[in-house]
């Protein structure tokens, strides 16, 4: 079982289809976040990779050659309905009119329109990582999108819609009067013996009045061309960030392709999903959450997307504290109320105290706050229960009951042979049938070829035990034959499998359906595309518009509504904590690779020769002493390649490029393209091979490219974030992280009787060569060079320095003591910069210096203890502060 307490299970039976998608129940963790190279992209040049999958040579067609040979050959797999062509084999008139448009453009230029594309997915980070991964891939966006007509379009969210109301009213009663159950219209057995029926919240009224916020169907069409829904997704729906992404890919690979088609917009879609959210609190303005498992989610990337696009802050269970019935977030500005947490965790981890024990990603007294109303959740804990496959055979009855209508999209016809009458045609048509479990979670008991003749003697005798001793453990349905949308194979359309998830969310004017959603598509035929993972591509969904232009839509609201404000935004405590271990690691990846960059550029010095290469020496040992290199021996071009690219060495660039990574894979939601980009460069930079041979050339050059792109992040934490926001705490890593840096570069190349070899790398490792030579001309002097290194404010690369900018820091953030008196690590900083301001670099003993160094430990020490304290029984500064 995963972290989120949901286990994969096994495909439909002949269906290839699972009750759990990987893209919707992950919520909880499968294995490390990406730290390695990444996966599905091409052996080549990354700038050359192809991620949405259009291979083709520049060819001098005309537009009608073109589309005639993109088509030639195309025919609907027997037996089942196609997207492009009707069932005479002509071409749609959607389709006619896009690949129209397509074929307007030259091979060549398609090409490279997607092959940029993939470049700015792979830049940005835009990936996922399929269930079990332990790295991520980048996204794999098909180069074409799914093609659906308004008015068909009309027929399906009308449908959606009726069916998430439908749910919502089933819910509503199971957890609330339980009516149903007493009319014999829901099996009582089946819902009380479902793990996802949580029985402490029967009787506990959603805040706002709706169990379900946000529902989601994966479609297909039937042989007879009409949709039907494969499953529904009530527990914690995911795919929206994912349709967003792919809206935003291409509508920036085919701008005018997309113009021309008038297709729907999606941004009003998740503005009246913000507002029904926010319709739910009980404040005028209440603050938002998105409640997530953690970088280790399947989802991660997606949910970060939602949580910038949306405005919500995202938290995770540690983030979160339940006191005097209020739901508070743990910021570094002291606790801060949470009205509404939108849940992308499974319902029972939501609180170990009254549901799951295990759970490690709730928070303890959170169903308590929604039995008060202090909190609104969607989607409420359990609404996982309608998911579940015994549910499926009493919807069209529910449906007429409960809202009076007939089912407008139904379901595959469906038997839950716990009911007497089911169960005997269940018997009847046995051979036919597929076979699944009736609660949702209970997966892993029947493979996928458990249906029809696909069935060895071992499965059916299987399968009639469990009629014969627990028929209500079973669900049985017709086999699901998916329909095909064309996809491109390298030289021309081909039909492939495919299942379309359509999202609809709750709003005070009723549920609302994003025009769209989000579509998995196989890239071969037996391949069912149900999970990310391999052989499944994404495509975008494109609704085209009845009227001659799409609405357009913005979630800017109008500007009368909001009041203009400058007070930091919300910056829970984890995402401090990563800020602050981001600047640290960036700081010590530079410090290593300038410090091989020293022992490379030195080893062939005639004047470290003559010194014996004490200085080499210095150099070698220190990158031993920091985990860079396994021994201090050896060629300088194999210790060098340690220092940099060896992954193994927790000491080593790469390690550190690394851990900066997974820091920011926390931070998706506030770091920018620019900074992803630059952060996979880096890491891309330190782990290729050098060119030809390790040669100390190649080797120079690898260290100079990643220092550029070091101070590149740099530059961009500078000058693009925002210094109401998480700035100070990558400041306060650099600067912290430099200081030590400083302070033992003096220690190691400043004592006294150093060489001139040993003055010259402390200056290169200060990065203050040209500042020295402009200062002094005769050449380099133990005070002059400790007072640059360690004294001089103006130098940004000194003790001196860093300490100024730990002071500015540190007044800058909020304070939590209510007496006025300084916080610790205001204290500890004040202390030190008063002590480096009174030295003097001529009598400045090495003890002090060293002493200076353990400071700065403390200091560390001290932020990581006010501003991130960890653990659930950690003392927590904020008691002091104003709960607001």
């Amino acid at each position: 079982m995963s972290a989120a307490g949901t286990a994969p299970g096994d495909a439909l039976p002949g269906t290839g289809l699972v009750d759990r998608d990987p893209v919707d129940g992950e919520p909880g963790a499968s294995g490390p976040v990406a730290d390695g190279p990444t996966q599905g992209a091409s052996d080549g040049d990354p700038d050359d990779r192809d991620c949405l999958g259009w291979i083709e040579p520049a060819r001098a067609d005309d537009p009608e050659a073109r589309l005639a040979r993109w088509t030639a050959g195309y025919a609907a797999l027997p037996g089942r309905p196609d997207e492009l062509v009707s069932a005479d084999g002509a071409l749609r008139p959607a389709w006619a009119r896009f690949l129209g448009q397509l074929a307007g453009l030259p091979d060549c230029e398609i090409a490279a329109r997607l092959a940029a594309a993939g470049r700015h997915i792979h830049g940005t980070g835009i990936a996922y990582r399929a269930y079990g991964d332990t790295t991520e891939r980048d996204w794999p966006i098909g180069a074409l999108p799914l093609l659906i007509e308004g008015t068909e379009w009309q027929a399906i969210a009308a449908g959606v819609a009726q069916r998430a109301e439908l749910l919502e009213a089933v819910l509503g009663d199971v957890y609330g009067e339980g009516a149903l159950a007493r009319a014999g219209l829901v099996p009582a057995a089946a819902v009380a013996g479902d793990p996802e029926f949580l029985r402490p919240l029967v009787g506990v009224p959603p805040s706002g009045g709706r169990h379900l916020h946000f529902y989601a169907a994966d479609l297909a069409r039937g042989p007879d061309g009409a949709w039907r829904v494969l499953a529904d997704r009530t527990q914690a729906p995911s795919g929206a960030g994912h349709a967003l992404e792919n809206r935003l890919v291409m509508a920036r690979a085919l701008p005018e392709v997309y113009g021309a088609l008038d297709v729907e917009r999606v941004a009003s879609f998740f503005q009246a999903f913000r507002d029904g959210l926010a319709a739910t609190a009980s404040r005028e303005e209440p603050r938002i959450g998105l409640m997530t498992s953690g970088p280790y989610s399947d989802t991660y990337v997606e949910q970060a997307v939602l949580s910038r696009y949306l405005g919500f802050a995202l938290v995770e269970g540690d983030d979160l504290l339940v006191r005097d019935g209020l739901v508070f977030i743990r910021t570094v500005a002291g606790l801060k109320r949470v009205d509404v947490l939108w849940r992308r965790i499974d319902g029972d981890f939501v609180d170990p105290l009254e549901l799951n024990p295990a759970s490690r990603l709730g928070a303890p007294g959170l169903v308590e706050a929604l039995r008060a109303g202090a909190v609104a959740m969607g989607n409420m804990p359990g609404t996982g229960l309608v998911e579940s496959a015994w549910l499926a055979a009493s919807l069209p009855a529910l449906c007429r009951h409960l809202l009076g209508e007939p089912l407008r999209l139904p379901g595959l016809p469906t038997w839950w042979c716990g009911d007497p009458a089911q169960r005997d045609a269940v018997l009847e048509r046995f051979d036919y049938l597929a076979f699944r479990p009736a609660a949702a979670p209970a997966q892993g008991a029947f493979s996928s070829r458990a249906f029809g003749g696909g069935r060895d003697a071992a499965e059916t005798a299987r399968l009639r035990g469990v009629l014969r001793d627990r028929p209500g453990d079973l669900v049985a349905h017709e086999p699901v034959r998916l329909s095909t949308a064309p996809v491109w194979d390298g030289t021309r359309l081909v039909p492939r499998p495919f299942v379309l998830r359509v999202f609809a969310a709750a709003t005070p004017e009723g549920w609302r359906v994003m025009p769209g959603g989000f579509c998995r598509i196989s890239e071969t035929p037996d391949v069912h595309p149900v999970a990310m993972g391999a052989g499944v591509r994404a495509a975008d969904v494109w609704v085209l518009s009845d009227g001659s232009t799409a609405a357009q839509a913005s979630l800017l609201p109008p500007s009368d509504r909001v009041a203009v404000r400058r007070v930091p935004g919300l910056l829970p405590s984890r995402a401090a904590d990563n800020l602050f271990w981001l600047g640290r690691h960036l700081e010590r990846a530079e410090a290593v690779i300038r410090l091989t960059a020293c022992l490379l550029d030195g080893a062939g010095s005639v004047s470290m020769a003559t010194e014996d290469r004490a200085t080499s020496a210095r150099i070698r040992a220190l990158l031993h002493a920091w985990g860079a290199v396994p021994a201090t021996e050896g060629p300088a071009a194999r210790l060098a390649h340690h220092a940099l690219s060896d992954g193994g060495m927790w000491g080593s660039a790469l390690a550190h490029a690394l851990s900066a990574r997974r820091n920011a894979a926390s931070l998706r939601e506030r770091l920018s393209g620019e900074t992803w980009r630059a952060l996979s460069a880096l890491r891309e930079v330190l782990e290729a091979p050098a060119e030809g041979t390790d040669s100390e050339a190649a080797l120079l050059d690898r260290a100079e490219r990643a220092l550029s792109l070091t101070a590149a992040l740099a530059g961009l934490a500078q000058e693009n974030m925002n210094r109401a926001g998480g700035f100070a705490f990558v400041d306060l890593g650099r600067r912290v992280e430099r200081a030590v840096h400083a302070c033992r570069f003096a220690l190691e190349f400043g004592a006294a009787g150093a060489s001139t070899d040993d003055l010259g790398v402390l200056l290169e490792l200060a990065d203050s060569r040209i500042s020295y030579g402009a200062r002094y001309i005769l050449g380099v002097a133990l005070a002059p060079v400790r007072d640059m290194v360690l004294l001089d404010p103006y130098n940004p690369r000194s003790l001196a320095f860093q300490v100024e900018r730990l002071a500015e820091r540190l007044a800058g953030l909020p304070s939590l003591r209510q007496d006025g008196v300084a916080e610790a690590p205001v204290r500890l900083v004040a202390s030190l910069a008063g002590e480096v301001a009174g030295a003097e670099a001529g009598t400045l003993p090495l003890e002090t210096v060293a002493a200076w160094e353990t400071r700065l430990w403390e200091i560390a020490e001290a932020v990581a203890a006010r501003y991130f304290p960890g653990g659930s029984d950690a003392a927590r500064p904020e008691t002091l502060a104003t709960l607001a």
